[in-house]
């Protein structure tokens, strides 16, 4: 009896092993299946990077986004070190990222620092334009290494509540700069209309125009991108019209371009050096260029493909900034030549003999001229002529409508990417736009048109705020070896990007201080108080992060992170189970 039961016991044991045997041939078969296909849901994975796009549970039958129903083509028949057919092929997201730095939030903090202290900031410019070249280098090799956007990398490595936080300071980031390309636009329509549309009319205008250019992707992706090209080559004949009707002395200009110097300088020029940084360095940014890198055919299971597209990306960024800085020197230079150290009384004297001032528009005192976008357009019809003011005010069109169609595309990534949407493209643009503009055309109700001013620097200042919750995920997830494999940051470049964000976030905070200090209200001082409280906390809970994924090992005390000892992949909560 007993020896039966042995014999059951050791035919049970038999099978159960051999259960386990069949388990595990069959999980392997699986496995290697998935490692030998080179899609999954949709999206590429591969040996160089860890992280794969998330997947959706339902098939839509419509693609996913907007921007990539085809991608484009890159020549494999050539040779060469470097080819201009493999250039062209690139040519397109840097120059849709490069809109961001002509917005007319750009454009007016340009003719303020014009205006303010003449060519003495324009190597302020020139750094932050070659700062954000380099940032926008990491959001491109992320892009092209992962195959996702930074959206929905941090959507796979940060838990729920900071995700949702991240993704609402990143929203408010992009309701900001809609607010001013809308508003820029619709202040352009109305110079060419001769005060005839209102500027909530105009706002209204530029809604409807948004959602008929966005779907010129239907068309093709590159006639598109070259809708955008033309935008930006109407904004540098408008402005470098300008640029030679003012004729600036050059050897000022190039003086104030690189010699980092203020001689003279006070507290209003500070605060102005500091706004460039702001308006030039725009958070959303890092993540539109991030997701527009996707738009090209790379196998990422082949490495030297791989750095291939991160060469010629970079070429690509590096000549579209060079553009748009050219594009913005022509207006600090304009308006350094017409209105640094003017008086309003120097103004309402000019103007008045042409007939182009409005009423009040300046007020009568020898104070030094403010202007904005709006103001800076009467007086250069004023000095060079009414082609002037209509020439001006084609090229801030053509800022507004560019940069509201590339804002739109950031809130379409910025949403689907942290929150997972799976939406129709009407929904998406539809949703995405009414978040951004209704604050906007209530701003254009119950604001005129001529004290837009206060409003541009509460919106900068909202804006620099919000550049930390996308320069420490960027430098946390391309310093991440499990992430980005061979292409993770070096030494150098950890360091570096580490000090450039610090000296950036810094800059900026100490924009908003100054912005709070002169508000001269105790409740708004406490408001602010608790308000950067919370905020601090958590920007200190994503440096933490950031600290741990650059090596920092003695802030590694988290009970997750005692389960691995690499550093790099204590986030990593989504990544391959074989992996764990």
């Amino acid at each position: 009896m007993k020896a039966e039961q042995d014999e059951d016991l050791l035919e049970g044991a038999a099978d159960c092993g051999s259960c386990r045997q069949l388990e595990m041939k069959e999980g392997n078969n699986e496995r290697s299946k998935l490692k030998d296909s080179p899609q999954e849901n949709g999206a590429e994975t591969n040996q160089y990077s860890s992280v794969s796009p998330p997947s959706s549970p339902v098939a839509q039958d419509e693609p996913f986004s907007t921007y990539f129903e085809d991608k484009v083509a890159i020549p494999d028949n050539v040779s060469q070190m470097f080819s201009f057919r493999k250039l062209w092929a690139f040519t397109g997201p840097g120059f849709l990222m490069s809109i961001a730095y002509l917005d007319p939030g750009n454009i007016e903090s340009d003719l303020q620092s014009g205006a303010k202290a003449g060519y003495k900031l324009l190597w302020i410019l020139l750094g932050a334009t070659i700062i954000g070249l380099l940032l926008q280098r990491l959001a491109a090799r992320l892009g092209v290494v992962t195959g996702m956007h930074l959206a929905e990398v941090c959507n796979r490595q940060y838990s729920t509540v900071p995700r949702v936080m991240l993704w609402v300071m990143v929203e408010l980031a992009i309701i900001g700069s809609d607010m001013q390309e809308v508003i820029g636009c619709a202040i352009a329509l109305n110079l060419l209309s001769v005060g005839r549309i209102p500027l909530w009319a105009g706002v209204l205008i530029t809604i409807t125009d948004t959602f008929v250019f966005l779907f010129l992707d239907k068309y093709g992706l590159r006639k598109l991108e070259a809708f955008f090209g033309f935008l930006i080559t109407v904004m540098a004949l408008s402005f470098g019209y300008e640029y030679v009707v003012a004729a600036p002395d050059q050897t000022e200009l190039l003086k104030g371009m690189f010699i980092p110097y203020c001689a003279g300088c006070g507290s209003v020029q500070l605060e102005q050096a500091v706004g460039i940084v702001g308006a030039v360095i725009m958070p959303h940014n890092i993540y539109l260029h991030s997701a527009l890198v996707k738009s090209r055919d790379i196998d990422r299971k082949n490495k030297n493909e791989v750095k291939e597209a991160n060469k010629y990306y970079f070429i690509e960024a590096t000549v579209a900034l060079f553009i748009s800085f050219l594009i913005n020197v022509f207006v600090v230079a304009v308006f350094a030549e017409a209105f640094y150290g003017k008086t309003n009384n120097d103004m309402n004297q000019k103007c008045n003999e042409t007939g182009l001032l409005p009423k009040d528009l300046f007020p009568r005192n020898n104070e030094t001229l403010q202007v904005d976008i709006y103001k800076g357009g009467i007086v250069l019809g004023c000095i060079f002529g009414p082609a002037a003011l209509y020439i001006w005010a084609i090229g801030i069109l053509a800022a507004g409508q560019s940069s509201t169609m590339t804002g739109t595309y950031s809130g379409q990534f910025v949403m689907e990417g942290f929150l997972n949407l799976r939406w129709s493209r009407f929904a998406r643009v539809l949703l995405t736009r009414s978040i951004a503009i209704t604050p906007t055309l209530l701003v254009a109700i119950f604001q005129d048109v001529k004290h837009l001013t206060g409003m541009n620097d509460f919106l900068n200042v909202l804006q620099s705020m919000q550049l930390p919750f996308a320069l420490i995920p960027i430098l946390t997830f391309t310093s991440m070896k499990s992430i980005m494999n061979d292409f993770a940051n070096g030494m150098v470049w950890k360091i570096s990007g580490g000090v450039v964000i610090l000296v950036v976030c810094a800059i900026n905070m100490y924009f908003v201080v100054v912005y709070v200090t002169a508000l001269h209200s105790v409740l708004l001082y406490v408001l602010a108080a608790l308000l950067s409280l919370a905020y601090l906390c958590f920007v200190g809970y994503l440096a933490w992060h950031c600290l741990v994924a650059l090596g920092v090992s003695c802030l590694d005390f988290g009970s997750r992170m005692q389960l691995s000892r690499h550093t790099d992949i204590y986030l990593l909560t989504d990544m391959d189970t074989d992996t764990g």
